[in-house]
């Protein structure tokens, strides 16, 4: 049978296979094992893709199988107890500042204390916290020391823990930390002006439902789920701005406090650029106002316009009068 292999046979031995029939192929009698003979290329080439289809159609084998319903499948779904943490916005709704809690000595306030004249910033966080929070602070206290004003006279910051277990001794440890790590004139008003509180566990609840700053305790880890964002309020106690993620644009902070403070703090520039950017409560970020920057362009554009006409026009008249007097 030319070109086909008719039969596959161990030798007597056991010593090596002999393949019959393979004369045509360029294989020669037999493959004996030990033996030495050379093979052709043809028959060294159709050996090695053999090798290759033996070794590759398994693996195929095993990846279709793996595609098969039923064969374990990675889900997308986010676990059920991050699904109870989030943040909701709820831009000018008001704090409830009849709220008690416990500030880093041990001394009942209520939360209205801390508002007044000044814009506040509001921080939930827990004090031991393994990871995310102590970013939260760490991005807190940077934008701050980049931010032209100053804590304690400009505006205050109000970090509660959500852990009724806290104690403060906690929220004093944790203040000593990020004060030292505020680089802007540390001084006796800055201490005064970041204020660290714990409290029990419904006084916490309803300061976070207003805020709408959703989490959730897991038993197994010990731990508390949550989001990672701070608050901007007005002196009045209504929410403002929402700034998220670890990291705080000292920019849009800086706008963020302006506004909340109704332009009690700031100067001309400043209200010149919140003239021109809006906040956007999808981003947290202030992004410029085309429409209001083309209208301040085409005023500038009809000023410049009249400031050319009427010197264009004092200067024809002056001429006109020296022009009359050389004639006289």
């Amino acid at each position: 049978m030319s070109g086909r292999v008719q039969s596959v046979n161990m030798d007597q031995k056991g010593k090596g296979l002999r393949i019959e029939g393979a004369r045509d192929f360029g294989w020669g009698e037999s493959l004996a094992v030990g033996k030495r003979r050379p093979l052709s290329l043809p028959a060294a080439f159709t050996l090695a893709l053999a090798a290759m289809l033996a070794s590759v159609l398994p693996l195929n084998a095993q990846s279709d199988a793996g595609l098969q319903p039923g064969s374990g499948t990675v889900s997308t779904q986010r676990p059920q107890i991050l699904q109870q943490v989030g943040i909701d916005q709820h831009l000018n709704e008001q704090l409830p500042l009849d709220l008690h809690f416990r500030d880093e000595t041990g001394k009942d306030v209520r939360l209205g204390e801390f508002f007044s004249q000044r814009p506040v910033i509001v921080s939930l966080v827990y004090y031991r916290c393994p990871m995310l929070c102590g970013e939260v602070l760490n991005g807190l206290t940077s934008a701050i020391s980049v931010v032209s004003f100053d804590l304690g006279k400009d505006y205050d910051i109000v970090t509660v823990s959500i852990d009724p277990r806290e104690t403060p001794a906690d929220a004093a440890k944790m203040k000593q930390v990020y004060l030292r790590r505020y680089n802007r004139h540390a001084d006796a008003s800055s201490e005064q002006g970041w204020h660290f509180l714990t409290g029990s566990e419904d006084q916490i609840k309803k300061l976070a439902a207003a805020v709408g700053f959703r989490y959730v305790y897991d038993p197994r880890i010990n731990q508390y789920a949550h989001a990672s964002a701070i608050e901007v309020a007005t002196p009045e106690g209504r929410i403002s701005q929402y700034y998220y993620g670890i990291e705080y644009s000292p920019k849009d902070l800086r706008l963020g406090l302006i506004q909340a403070s109704k332009n009690r703090i700031g100067n001309l520039a400043d209200a010149f650029v919140l003239y021109c950017y809006h906040y956007d409560p999808a981003t947290g970020h202030y992004g410029a106002t085309i429409m209001r920057i083309l209208r301040l362009a085409g005023i500038a554009t009809v000023l410049l316009l009249g400031g050319f006409i009427f010197t264009m026009v004092r200067r024809d008249v002056r001429s006109g009068r020296l022009d009359s007097g050389r004639a006289a």
